[in-house]
């Protein structure tokens, strides 16, 4: 269970310094590029790390079907964000993912039935109010040319993320973080790799144009965010989890506050530090009380 923490805490924070990375990526790169180039760099260290680790792996019909669906899911998170940051202002992108924990506690109760919603609702309401206010009244200013189209987009991509998380879980019953991370991202980007035709920016300009703080911020991406976050994110889900795990999504934009102070140099107030407080005592209330659950059934 510790690991799991460690593992769930570990991609939090290399998911927010993705934010910081992605906004210097994001300048050279377009947005389909970065998230194509990202993957296809992640896969060119998770697939030899597998062979090194686990060798060949024999995949029935029916695992395929399952990393089919579960690929699915990281392609509906990725491109859903995409378009739908096009037609909503990304604070206010940012209030609704800070629901992410929630829905994903929600669909695993009813889907898994591994921890009652009554029971995480409180925890989860705290945290998020934590996000919010962090967020600020700035993030809900400029909120695009189509607030509600972008806003439903974008919890479209925290259902996606949601039942991949759910899905996930079963999976690694039989296979091991690694080998879920590897297939299911490789899957989305067979999908993925055909919209560079409608956006691109570096495959128009040349590569020469990119510099070097945006190969590092795509390095930084590919190998932390992508290969490392994912990996490390299955493995605290298959320790405590989807219900509990999912809370700790909350911990991503105080991970984003702390390098966003650090490389960007972007003030931290008060109103910040209440905020990570309530992020942090939600994820400590929905542990607390999700243990207790379980130590009565058990």
């Amino acid at each position: 269970m510790f690991s799991a923490y460690v593992a769930l805490t570990t991609a939090a924070m290399v998911w927010g310094g993705s934010v910081v990375a992605q906004k210097v990526a994001l300048g050279p790169f377009s947005p389909v590029e970065a998230s194509v180039f990202r993957g296809l760099g992640a896969l060119l260290i998770l697939i030899p790390l597998w062979l090194w680790k686990e060798g060949i792996v024999s995949f029935s019909r029916r695992d395929w079907r399952n990393f089919f669906l579960l690929g699915l899911g990281v392609l509906g998170n990725h491109l859903f964000v995409l378009f739908g940051l096009q037609f909503i202002g990304a604070g206010a992108a940012g209030i609704i993912i800070g629901a992410s924990p929630a829905i994903t506690a929600f669909l695993s109760s009813l889907i898994l039935k591994d921890v009652p919603l009554r029971v995480i609702w409180f925890g989860c309401l705290v945290s998020f109010f934590g996000v919010l206010s962090i967020s600020g009244r700035e993030a809900v200013e400029g909120l695009g040319t189509n607030p509600w189209l972008g806003g439903s987009l974008v919890v479209c991509a925290l259902v996606s993320w949601a039942l991949y998380t759910i899905g996930c879980r079963k999976t690694m019953e039989r296979f091991s973080p690694l080998t879920v991370t590897w297939t299911t991202l490789l899957i989305s980007l067979i999908f993925e790799i055909p919209l560079l035709a409608m956006n691109h920016k570096v495959l128009g300009a040349g590569l020469a144009t990119v510099p070097v703080s945006g190969w590092l911020a795509l390095l930084y991406v590919m190998v932390f965010a992508t290969a490392l976050g994912q990996q490390a994110w299955l493995y605290g889900v298959k320790g405590i989890g989807p219900s509990r795990a999912g809370i700790f999504g909350n911990l991503i934009p105080v991970s984003a506050l702390f390098f966003s102070l650090v490389i960007l140099g972007e003030p931290v107030g008060m109103r910040e530090i209440s905020g990570i407080g309530l992020i942090l005592l939600g994820v400590w209330l929905v542990d607390r009380q999700s243990c207790a659950v379980l130590v009565k059934v058990t």
